[in-house]
């Protein structure tokens, strides 16, 4: 397994033998959806979701789901739902018109040669080729801080792909879009220059509605929040704080894979906070497996794997994170929030560079540990100091998001 491992991570090194890799597999791939695609003919009510190639449970997908469910308009529609492991929500087919398959199976291949509907907030794989009558949305995950495909300007590779990988990649998905889902005019321009969509003839596809995804931040009533305390084992007696760091693209090694450096004392932070604070961590799925909180149990919970971060959201009354778009979800809670970018020199100048000046972020931007410290003892200054930036701040790039998304979209894209 080693060995193997080990070979894996040659060939993810050598830019030739990734890109020439990936050829090859697409293209067989394609060979055998195309079997599907011939076969199948297009059921006007068929919808397919998935998020995260599978991963998870969430998402706008979900938002959108739900609303169709629960909308008599919608009773005659089916959903399939695309999982890794099928298994584990095999529960959403007690729901009406509802089944579950198993990601990159013959049944996935199947359900997308048939959709009138396809919805995700990630990249669809390269093989799927959507029908002239089918319709494929993709609603991506946050409004961005971090410069995406074309309009990165840090030049070099990353552990998964050159730049030119890249946008190759966001061009080549931008191609099969029929919409493009947006939550205000900011994220509107960033997509048509990230995504290229200009040159595709696509810049037309994008619907400003608001992110579906965020509905849900605005009808939670506290019976959910005792429900997901109790779920999560976690005390009423505590506050709690939601740490959620973005991953790093230089974090990699072959052979031994991603990692993460924590840049946080978990030790010391107990000892600060437990009596006041638990935390929920938050990591990419990438480097979540190298993590070993173990120690810290009942302080710190590892909730990496948990499917809806909109959950996170609701229960945390504070949240620290850097580059991550998760701030721009969680401001609709107007609750404080603390900038932990211990690394801004070098993710800045040698990595993705932002869209947006970091003086417009409603909180402190801290880069040393004790100074975050400092931050979560003065939590009660806060609104003192930031009331008016964060009003400010969601003027800007949260003003369509609100309880209905879900339906402004589905107003659109089904006639």
């Amino acid at each position: 397994m080693k060995v193997k491992k080990y070979l894996i991570d040659i060939i993810r090194k050598n830019v030739f033998l990734r890109e020439f890799g990936k050829k090859i597999k697409t293209l067989m791939q394609k060979r055998n959806y195309m079997k599907f695609y011939k076969k199948f003919d297009v059921d006007d009510k068929l919808c397919v979701f998935e998020a995260f190639n599978g991963r998870k449970y969430c998402d706008s997908p979900k938002a959108i789901y739900l609303r169709m469910l629960n909308d008599k308009k919608y009773k005659d529609f089916k959903f399939v739902w695309a999982f890794n492991n099928p298994e584990e929500f095999k529960y959403l087919e007690k729901n009406r018109n509802t089944k579950v398959v198993k990601y990159l199976s013959k049944e996935y291949n199947e359900v997308y040669a048939s959709a009138k509907y396809f919805f995700t907030p990630s990249r669809l794989p390269d093989y799927i080729t959507p029908k002239k009558s089918q319709n494929y949305i993709q609603f991506w995950h946050g409004t961005p801080l971090k410069r995406l495909g074309f309009d990165i300007e840090v030049k070099g590779e990353n552990a998964v792909h050159t730049v030119k990988e890249w946008t190759h990649l966001y061009e080549y998905d931008a191609s099969r879009y029929t919409y493009m889902i947006s939550p205000s005019r900011f994220v509107t321009e960033k997509y048509i220059s990230a995504f290229n969509l200009k040159k595709l003839g696509k810049d037309k596809c994008i619907l400003e509605t608001g992110y579906p995804r965020n509905d849900a931040l605005f009808t939670f009533n506290e019976k959910y929040v005792d429900k997901l305390k109790k779920e999560l084992d976690i005390p009423n007696d505590k506050k709690i704080i939601l740490y959620a760091p973005t991953w790093r693209d230089n974090q990699y090694k072959t052979g031994t894979g991603y990692s993460y450096n924590l840049a946080i004392d978990f030790d010391k932070f107990k000892e600060k906070f437990s009596d006041e604070y638990i935390v929920l961590f938050r990591t990419h799925y990438l480097v979540a497996e190298s993590i070993d909180l173990t120690k810290y149990k009942g302080f710190i919970y590892n909730v990496s794997d948990y499917s809806d971060i909109n959950d996170l959201y609701i229960l945390a009354n504070i949240i620290i994170t850097d580059y991550s778009s998760v701030f721009f979800d969680y401001a609709n809670l107007k609750r404080p929030m603390l900038f932990y970018m211990y690394d801004l020199d070098e993710y800045k100048n040698n990595m993705r560079d932002f869209y947006i000046d970091l003086d417009e972020l409603p909180g402190p931007i801290v880069e040393k540990e004790e100074d975050l410290y400092k931050e979560i003892k003065n939590i009660g200054n806060y609104w003192n100091k930031y009331c008016d930036k964060y009003e400010k701040f969601n003027k800007r790039f949260n003003y369509l998001d609100d309880k209905d998304s879900s339906k402004r979209v589905l107003d659109i894209i089904i006639k």
